[in-house]
């Protein structure tokens, strides 16, 4: 003989609810997603290659995300370098105009000066938080500005002049200053300055070495460019010296010397800054072929995982219909047999 009672009916239909409510979770969760809730259970053998195309799925979109980035920083760095080539070309134009005589030492002065100016403040763009010309060391301005109180590349320069000639250049002996004297002056006291030891110590803070970043799962790249390269310190060199010496009391013999040699410089700097664009055009353009290609490849994983883990929708969501049609009925029938009682029986 079997005992029945409400008790263990109940218990029987709670459990039942419990095992039905996991299992809609479940369902709905497929419903959403179209993709198996329990990749192990559903695929057994087969779980590692779904891991494993997932993993790497993830890997490319990290690097894909990353290039986002570096796409960012190169774009930024070749519209910098396109008006670092414009402060080259408007210093050279003011230097032909000096050269011709169409130009005042006054207004050649100023055009150096704005030019350095310029140099300074272009180098020290950043984006996102790190500086564009510093090569590895993104968190420090690349240069210094050469026309700021107290600058150490400004006094070097004026140090190295009274060291050379024995007066300032706005002594009236600076009036007697030969061509050949200042090309000397030039060759063996400024070019150190910027081509040597000079550069490092008073006005660059970047490093040579530049930015490699991952462009791909097997493919690295220079992703940055550096404030040391000899464009910028020839275009740095030209403008020191014009702003520096045009407006003093040195000869006439002596500033065309220094026009001359500053129109070398500014033509060699302009050269060397193409290059440089140059240079950045051709990472842009393996950057976003390495984008292409990972997107054809994500594509790919994406459809081999579902191809593994993918649900029938429509099934998924006919058995979310019916688990919570079982579930509302189970319930109903808790309610009922909650309400039976002995005195009902006897009664």
């Amino acid at each position: 003989m079997t005992s029945v009672s409400s008790a263990a009916l109940s218990n029987a239909m709670r459990y039942q609810q419990m095992r039905m409510q996991a299992e809609l979770v479940k369902a709905t969760k497929e419903s959403s997603t179209g993709r198996v809730a329990d990749v192990g259970l559903a695929l057994g053998g087969r779980t590692a290659q779904s891991v494993t195309f997932s993993r790497d799925l993830d890997r490319l979109n990290v690097i894909i995300d990353s290039n986002g980035l570096v796409a960012a920083r190169l774009s930024s760095t070749q519209t910098s370098l396109g008006q670092l080539s414009s402060v080259a070309q408007t210093l050279l134009s003011s230097l032909t105009s000096s050269t011709s005589g169409d130009s005042s030492a006054n207004l050649t002065e100023s055009a150096g000066k704005t030019a350095v100016q310029q140099l300074a403040s272009i180098l020290n763009t950043s984006v996102n938080g790190e500086y564009l010309f510093a090569g590895t060391n993104t968190d420090v301005k690349p240069i210094n500005d050469f026309t700021a109180a107290g600058s150490p590349a400004k006094a070097a320069f004026d140090a190295s002049f009274v060291a050379n000639f024995g007066f300032t250049p706005d002594d009236p002996a600076a009036a007697n200053i030969t061509a050949a004297q200042m090309d000397d002056f030039i060759t063996n006291d400024v070019e150190p300055q910027f081509f040597g030891s000079g550069w490092q110590a008073n006005w660059s803070n970047a490093t040579d070495q530049q930015i490699v970043s991952r462009i791909a799962l097997n493919e690295t790249t220079a992703t940055s460019t550096s404030a040391n390269s000899d464009g910028i310190k020839k275009l740095a060199m030209a403008a020191a010296m014009v702003s520096s010496l045009m407006s003093t009391n040195i000869s006439q013999a002596a500033k065309d010397t220094i026009v001359g040699r500053s129109q070398s410089l500014v033509g060699e700097a302009l050269s060397g800054i193409g290059q440089v664009q140059s240079e950045t055009g051709i990472v842009q353009k393996r950057v976003s072929d390495a984008v292409d290609r990972m997107k054809t490849q994500v594509d790919l994983f994406e459809r081999h995982i579902l191809d593994l883990e993918a649900v029938d929708p429509a099934e998924a969501a006919t058995r979310v219909a019916d688990l919570t049609q079982h579930i509302e009925t189970s319930f109903a029938l808790t309610a009922r047999l909650q309400q039976l009682s002995l005195l009902n029986y006897l009664t």
